[in-house]
């Protein structure tokens, strides 16, 4: 009994770790683009930092039943590592110029009532009354808190929120997808192979649109590329795969509502970041909504 306990324990502190960790992001490149810094350059340092690991864990880990992969489902990999990974990074930092980090973390959060409307719309899953509403609660949330940011910043933070709502699509997308690739290849495996798709993908954009002027940046900004490589995607990646593998998706859940609000907290003290009352009435109203979502989706089944 102790060491079901203990390992109770262990989990719930490496979920909440991991949780933190991945909130740091959007602090970290808010901070960078203090320094000119285009969006696509700072996407390339963070991938590119985090490449090594992951091409590691690719060669030394294997898949978990490679007799049942198929040719299909390695360019089922690069579509997914293009969609999942590239797209929703890339509109997620596009994103990050126009609007504050507690609100992009925000929309990033409501992703998975983007997975119970794809897995309905594309796998005709069905979708609870309770669902219903905890999905329209959600959305009211989210409507609350950038009717009060519009009137503060301008029209500006549609266009930012909008692009951080393609991101959160996106990624949904991903999570739809990989449903039935991640038992064949292993949860380490599939994202390791996911994540050297994206960063080809960002090469390649750099390489058609960049200015090829990579050692002109200030210290501080291969730094923050560093630390969003290891400390806002690497670590708590694995972080979150050992957290679920002791405490069950379902009850790592509960401690996703932790992302907005640890990343509303770390934008007040460094970036200065100021939060209406109205908005934290709309970012509770969403982070009761997505919580609900998850709750009856995991009940369910």
């Amino acid at each position: 009994m102790f060491k079901k306990y203990s390992a109770s324990g262990i989990g719930i502190l490496l979920a909440i770790f991991g949780v933190v960790l991945f909130s740091t992001k959007a602090v970290m490149v808010k901070l960078a683009y203090d320094y000119e810094v285009d969006h696509v350059t700072l996407l390339l340092f963070r991938m590119g930092f985090a490449l090594p690991f992951y091409i590691f864990i690719a060669l030394w880990k294997k898949p978990l039943h490679p007799k049942e992969i198929r040719t299909k489902d390695y360019v089922w990999i690069v579509f997914l590592g293009f969609v999942g990974y590239y797209l929703a990074s890339l509109f997620d930092f596009m994103g990050l110029q126009y609007i504050k980090a507690g609100l992009e973390r925000l929309i990033l959060f409501i992703y998975p009532t983007i997975v119970v409307l794809l897995s309905w719309l594309f796998f005709r899953k069905r979708i609870t009354k309770s669902q219903i509403w905890a999905i329209l609660l959600t959305y009211l949330g989210v409507v609350v808190t950038f009717w009060s940011e519009i009137r503060i910043e301008g029209d500006a933070v549609l266009w930012g929120g909008f692009l951080i709502l393609l991101s959160a699509i996106t990624y949904a997308s991903y999570l739809v997808g990989s449903g039935w690739l991640i038992p064949k290849f292993g949860v380490l495996q599939f994202t390791s192979y996911a994540m050297i798709v994206s960063t080809l993908c960002v090469g390649l954009h750099y390489g058609i649109s960049g200015d090829f002027a990579l050692t002109h940046y200030p210290w501080e900004v291969y730094a923050l590329g560093l630390a969003m490589a290891l400390f806002a995607t690497l670590i708590p990646s694995f972080l979150v795969s050992a957290a679920i593998e002791r405490l069950g998706a379902s009850t790592f859940s509960i401690f996703g509502s932790l992302g907005p609000i640890s990343t509303i907290v770390l934008a007040y003290f460094l970036l200065d970041e100021r939060i209406t009352g109205l908005q934290m009435f709309g970012m509770l109203i969403v982070i009761a909504g997505v919580s609900l979502v998850s709750t009856k989706g995991k009940t369910r089944g």
